[in-house]
């Protein structure tokens, strides 16, 4: 008689395993075909154990083996069980973001990756530059180990972390550099083929599905030696990681919102560690999180004191906006005084300035001056922003747009509506009035269609062919234009009350980093920041370029009151279209929290966008001393709880968001 074989599989649902019947032995990590529900799906041959007690008669066969995909290593699985047990998510749902979706298919003409010359004679480093190589490279001779390559803007930590690259690959491993943005890409990718010859393999959300399939294939065969992407790049099947590099660490963008809720910096050290390679976190300005760990001796610390070849970091001016201005009764102006002759003084010299404001659209806010009626989106709590370049009106949560009316739906007063507050538009505008005769362009990922736009307005900064460039955080990191002299800063105060504990961190991080931007080669920058709090702490760090005083003030607060990287915080979001019912979830779960020492339960409450795409939103949020183990509190805490039809619970472990 025949003996089955018994086979866990996972599929890429957001499921966990399920077992089936095989006639012939397979091997954990294959790929196999089995029914499911109604279909036949492709699953992966777990690392787990069938149970030996469930009745065989009532156990599936699985239909075949893939034998023409490769085997996906246990390596891979521990990764994908690790984030799924820290996230609390389903390890299938983790699975469906290590394979791709139709790995069935094969191409005609598969993309092919050429081998990166790592040698280089052309290159140049300073004497800090050599040091921090000599440091890194003694560090990762040692297996996995993390470091924090903290280099001031314009200091040159991309040549660095590229000759680390290099020797990485000289010892057979592959790497994985992670940036924060799509729009980097274009740049970064220009740079490393100039230092290797060739172009790497590009992972991110842009790409076609048949690079993705052609992608996935290189990199599980080794043929990929290099690849360069966005946070999901983190979970491809690599044959042998070498090195992974985070780039701008500190980044807020490494936050996965939706879907699988994980933090691809703190995976990506997990990843190094099962992989037993080195890992190195770049940034000008590290999260506190990066930093706490430095200085606890967890994380090795390479400092680049100072900008490369000489060039130094720009003057900061405050520019007071309390000051009353002698003016026309209705002139209405957001570019200061002194930012203006600042930009007027560059204009004739034949350099560049930047204007950066964080805010899309033209106005964030458009009301009835008859009656004070507010535009609000209809299918979330949120006012509609306006955009003129598309004669139109948006809600930057869901996407609804409609055009503004020409009666107001309160009090109908015909064209009463007016503009409030400025957006990057606004700017835009504002800056043709000023400056009639200059070249202007404005970026925003709502006038980006892909990352060929962006580099050819790139492209055009560095031939010297615009004289202003306006924008948000998609100019703020990773760009070195040449010419670029002046940068300012329209609305500095803007993210200092964001509401959760990162807000403070990220408009340092973010103002740094843009600020950064001026003067990064011979010619002395200078950035204008706008405020109305120039006796803020951060500001005051800022204008000083004190990163110590700001470090330490947060690190303090942070320590006070037991919030990360001193304590853990968990966030339960309950939605659902029955604000009732949502209501009721959300405080049977409180009711059921557990006591204990250590753990506080805040909520629930409304969430602040309380209505999102026609949901209604609760939000708790769990605080935890460190040696508390949160996960498996939560676990425990909701296997009491049925969450009703209609209703939705997301976990969301270490937030960053809290809207």
């Amino acid at each position: 008689m025949m003996t089955m074989q018994r086979l866990s599989v996972l599929f890429p649902n957001p499921l966990g395993c399920y077992d089936y019947l095989s006639d012939s032995p397979v091997e954990v990590g294959r790929f196999v075909v089995a029914p499911f529900g109604r279909k036949n799906i492709t699953g992966i041959v777990w690392h787990r154990s069938a149970d030996e007690n469930f009745p065989e008669s009532k156990m599936k066969k699985i239909i075949g083996v893939a034998e023409n995909l490769p085997l996906f290593s246990r390596e891979n699985m521990k990764f994908v069980d690790w984030v799924a047990n820290y996230t609390l998510t389903p390890p299938g749902a983790v699975l469906k973001m290590a394979i791709c979706a139709d790995l069935g298919k094969t191409s005609k003409k598969p993309i092919h990756f050429d081998i990166p010359q790592t040698q280089n004679t052309l290159i140049r480093f300073s004497d800090a530059q050599q040091k921090a190589v000599d440091e890194l490279n003694e560090i990762c001779a040692e297996g996995f180990a993390v470091s924090l390559l903290d280099g001031v803007t314009g200091s040159g930590k991309t040549e660095v972390y590229f000759e680390m690259v290099a020797r990485a690959l000289e010892k057979g491993g592959q790497v994985l550099v992670l940036l924060p943005e799509i729009t980097l890409t274009s740049a970064w990718l220009g740079r490393f083929q100039k230092r290797f010859g060739v172009m790497p393999a590009v992972w991110h959300s842009g790409i076609t599905q048949k690079q993705r399939r052609d992608t996935w294939f290189a990199v599980v065969s080794g043929e990929a030696r290099v690849v360069v992407g966005a946070r999901s790049a983190l979970f491809l099947p690599y044959r042998n990681l070498g090195l992974i590099v985070v780039d701008e660490e500190h980044d807020s963008s490494f936050k996965q919102e939706d879907g699988v809720l994980y933090q691809a910096r703190d995976m990506a050290v997990v990843r190094a560690k099962l992989a037993d390679c080195p890992i190195i976190l770049a940034s000008a300005t590290p999260s506190v999180e990066t930093y706490c760990n430095v200085l606890s001796g967890k994380y090795a610390h390479v400092v680049l004191p100072e900008r490369f070849a000489g060039a130094s970091m720009p003057d900061i001016l405050l520019a007071d906006m309390r000051v009353k201005e002698k003016r026309e009764k209705n002139d209405v102006r957001f570019i200061s005084p002194l930012l203006r002759e600042k930009m007027s003084e560059r204009l004739q010299a034949g350099e560049q300035t930047l204007l950066f404001l964080n805010r899309r659209g033209y106005a964030p806010l458009v009301l009835c001056r008859a009656c004070g009626e507010r535009l609000k989106c209809p299918h979330c709590s949120a006012w509609l922003v306006e955009h003129k370049q598309r004669k139109c009106l948006q809600c930057h949560h869901c996407g609804y747009t409609r055009r503004l009316p020409k009666e107001c739906p309160a009090c109908g007063a015909v064209e009463s509506f007016v503009s409030c507050g400025p957006g990057v538009e606004r700017i835009l505008e504002e800056a043709h009035t000023l400056f009639p005769e200059a070249v202007i362009e404005m970026i925003t990922s709502d006038t980006l269609g892909n990352p060929k736009q962006f580099a050819d307005i790139t492209d055009r900064m560095n031939q010297n062919k615009i004289d202003i460039l306006i924008g948000t955080q998609i100019l703020a990191k990773g760009h070195h234009f040449g010419n670029l002299t002046l940068v300012g800063i329209i609305d500095a105060d803007m993210g200092l009350s964001g509401g959760d504990l990162r807000a403070g961190e990220r408009t340092f991080q973010l103002l740094q980093q843009v600020m950064g931007r001026a003067g990064r080669e011979q010619k002395k920058g200078t950035a204008v920041i706008q405020t109305y709090a120039p006796d803020n702490l951060i500001i005051q760090a800022l204008k000083n370029n004190n990163r110590s005083l700001f470090m330490e003030e947060e690190i303090n607060s942070r320590r006070a009151l037991n919030m990360p990287p001193f304590g853990k915080l968990a966030a339960f979001i309950i939605s659902g279209k029955k604000q009732d019912l949502v209501a009721e979830t959300a405080g049977q779960i409180a009711k059921n929290a557990p006591y204990m020492s250590g753990l506080d339960v805040l909520g629930p409450v409304p969430a602040p966008i309380a209505v999102l795409r026609d949901k209604y939103r609760y939000r708790l949020l769990i605080k935890s001393k460190r040696e508390i183990k949160l996960q498996a509190v939560i676990h425990q805490w909701l296997s009491k709880i049925k969450i009703p039809s209609g209703v939705d619970l997301r976990i969301d472990i270490d937030p960053y968001s809290f809207f």
